[in-house]
């Protein structure tokens, strides 16, 4: 079937957002058509055996058309172009759409738990028939091959609004596995309760996977740190870029949506250097950024001495004092502003959000490390930045 849409959705000459966009549509429309044959199936079986968990579990099918729906508007949404009122254009609706899937997939366990308690009190017979083992058993067939293609077209195009599906997909395996069993099981010792009680165990295990799910989708929403592996990416094209750039600090990564990053940093490069010559390499480090990464670059530059043999080995001694306080700690922009009792240390530190530690504590114990052993006197003026990178 997937084979089939492809045909119809993605095409030789689209761009990376219009195959983007496609292959979330596709999945949406696949969603759509697959879950109704499901729903209509499992209804068909739970009005032959009147079993509760079967009804409940083609519901919970019908709810997935619903969220197939709702990935297909998040995906035609977020395709929208960037306007006036939305100049970073619309990419968050995909993760919206994604919280929407979650949060359906939340209220139709509720649902599915109170007609299960509902089961336990008042239990009916369930009828035994091959015919709805059969019906079951294929339906878990396609919500394995559900999982398999979402899974890789979420891969893909790292899409957590389609991996959301994947997980409901694997969630349904599993809740008409249980159903299966129970039938099986109730058919042989006659207990009448397993049917509720199994409805129960599948609705909290389908609660379990939405909330997996809303936390995926969440996280992108209120802003989480940057995966490592891209972190690591900007590090090293900065690093390929040019020799001068000797470093680089303050990073930060917007995430707008799906392909709408915007990467902001700090490169450090020597204070002797020609001007405009350091400007045009931070101007090829952005376009390098971009084109790599598929990225807003912006780099501010910022000067630093490299030559002074007395400056490096004090910002030396100020790094491993830090390193020794945490080793996830890190300075940037060091300089010395000398003084006739005194001579200012000045930089930046980078303080985890792991570290119990003040602000101030840590300052006095950088400053009278420093002075250890030294018949200069040195003053640290400190400022200490966010680490939003969570490193």
């Amino acid at each position: 079937m997937i084979t089939v849409l492809k045909q119809f959705f993605i095409k030789d000459n689209m761009t990376e957002d219009e195959r983007r966009t496609a292959y979330g549509t596709m999945c949406g429309v696949a969603g759509i058509i697959l879950n109704i044959l499901l729903f209509w199936g499992k209804i068909f079986a739970g009005i032959i055996s009147g079993s509760i968990s079967i009804v409940a579990d083609a519901m919970n099918n019908l709810s997935d058309s619903g969220s197939s729906l709702v990935t297909l508007l998040g995906f035609k949404l977020a395709a929208c172009k960037p306007d006036s009122e939305h100049p970073f254009g619309h990419g968050r609706m995909e993760y919206i759409a994604g919280f929407i899937v979650s949060l359906l997939i939340l209220i139709m366990s509720f649902e599915l738990f109170k007609q299960s308690v509902s089961r336990i009190i008042n239990p009916q017979p369930v009828e035994f028939s091959w015919l709805v083992i059969g019906i079951l058993l294929v339906t878990i067939l396609v919500k394995c091959y559900m999982a398999y293609y979402n899974n890789a077209v979420g891969n893909a195009i790292n899409s957590p609004t389609v991996k959301a599906v994947v997980v409901d997909s694997l969630s349904d395996c599993v809740s008409t596995g249980v159903v299966i069993l129970v039938t099986i099981i109730t058919h042989i010792t006659g207990f009448e309760y397993l049917d509720g009680i199994a409805g129960v165990a599948v609705s909290l295990f389908i609660a379990y996977a939405g909330i997996q799910a809303a936390k995926d989708t969440l996280n992108p929403l209120l802003g989480k740190a940057p995966d490592p592996e891209f972190v690591d990416q900007i590090k090293e094209i900065m690093e390929q870029a040019d020799s001068r750039i000797t470093g680089i600090h303050d990073l930060i990564v917007h995430d707008y949506g799906p392909g709408r990053r915007i990467v902001s940093l700090h490169a450090e490069v020597p204070v002797n250097g020609d001007i405009l010559e350091l400007h045009d390499a931070i101007d090829n480090a952005e376009k390098l950024l971009e084109t790599k990464l598929n990225c807003t670059a912006t780099i501010h530059m910022d000067p630093i001495v490299t030559d002074d043999p007395e400056v490096n080995a004090l910002k030396k001694a100020v790094e491993d004092i830090v390193k020794n306080i945490s080793p996830n700690m890190s300075i940037h922009d060091f300089r010395t502003v000398p003084g006739p009792t005194h001579t200012n240390l000045v930089f930046d530190v980078v303080k985890p959000h792991n570290i119990d530690m003040s602000e101030v504590q840590i300052t006095d114990i950088v400053q009278m490390k420093i002075n250890e052993g030294r018949e200069s006197r040195y003053y640290c003026v400190v400022h200490y930045d966010v680490d939003y990178n969570n490193r």
